[in-house]
């Protein structure tokens, strides 16, 4: 049985070395969250606007492979600035940030080693998500991105109780196959269309995956993008590593509008 522990630190989204936050932004605060999954320290953030009034829907983002980071935390801040409350979750366990591939290669290896324990790591901050004093638990969504962007599928493949997911740039192979009456949260993915990582067959086969399963699902291919599309570090990591990474503006942008339309489709 999971057993998770926590402790909140309250702090601004700019001290935490979010992104620069605009005068529109400026009652956005972050709280630093640490619990224990199975005796194991994560630590988390979450981030909400205190100048709306009310509960409001709730979004959890998983982190890319290289680990729970400022890039994250941006994320949920922008969620924020949106009307949302969001966490950014973390998998890997407190500190464990990868600089290599390798490093993240075997940190995301043991974090979905299972189901149950990728599970059990996501619904940890969903439970601190859905308890936040603005959430309203009966509207609740998850993003993540490419290594996050598989988790967040498979979260829906597995049935927790969330309204939607948004995978940007993931990996489509399921742990387990989404089922009908079991995969009831609605998913859009969002692929670079030339992504190194990911198979034209792959992308038939959550087709046909989802189509079987009866689940409300979309998918959209940006020509010309490449993994990692959305991150704007990632050029720059694609070419430390020489791996087929970039970021492009016109995907990401477009790929955020549309999932800003389907929060305002799930949670109207």
């Amino acid at each position: 049985m999971m057993k998770v522990t926590l402790k909140r630190m309250v702090m601004s989204a700019a001290l935490l070395g979010a992104a620069a936050l605009t005068p529109a932004q400026a009652a956005i605060k972050g709280e630093v969250v640490k619990y224990s999954v199975d005796g194991q320290e994560f630590t988390g953030y979450i981030a909400h606007d205190t100048s709306i009034s009310g509960k409001r829907p709730g979004v959890v983002v998983v982190h890319e492979w290289w680990g729970h980071d400022a890039y994250a935390r941006k994320r949920a801040d922008l969620l924020a600035a949106r009307g949302y409350t969001a966490i950014a979750l973390d998998m890997y366990g407190t500190g464990k940030q990868a600089d290599h591939p390798k490093t993240a290669g075997a940190f995301m290896k043991e974090a979905i080693a299972s189901s149950d324990r990728m599970r059990a790591r996501f619904q940890a901050a969903y439970i601190e998500l859905l308890q936040h004093a603005t959430v309203n638990p009966d509207k609740t969504a998850a993003i993540g991105y490419c290594f996050g962007g598989k988790v967040v599928l498979d979260m829906a493949r597995l049935g927790v109780d969330l309204d939607g997911v948004v995978s940007f740039h993931g990996n489509l192979t399921p742990i387990e196959k989404a089922k009908r009456g079991v995969t009831k949260a609605k998913v859009r993915v969002f692929n670079g269309a030339d992504d190194k990582f990911v198979k034209p067959e792959s992308i038939s086969s959550l087709r046909a995956e989802m189509a079987r399963a009866g689940v409300d699902y979309k998918i959209v291919n940006y020509p010309g993008a490449v993994h990692s599309f959305t991150s704007p570090s990632s050029t720059e990591r694609g070419k430390k590593f020489k791996l087929p990474l970039a970021y492009n503006a016109k995907a990401d942008g477009d790929s955020w509008r549309q999932t800003m339309n389907f929060f305002d489709e799930i949670f109207k």
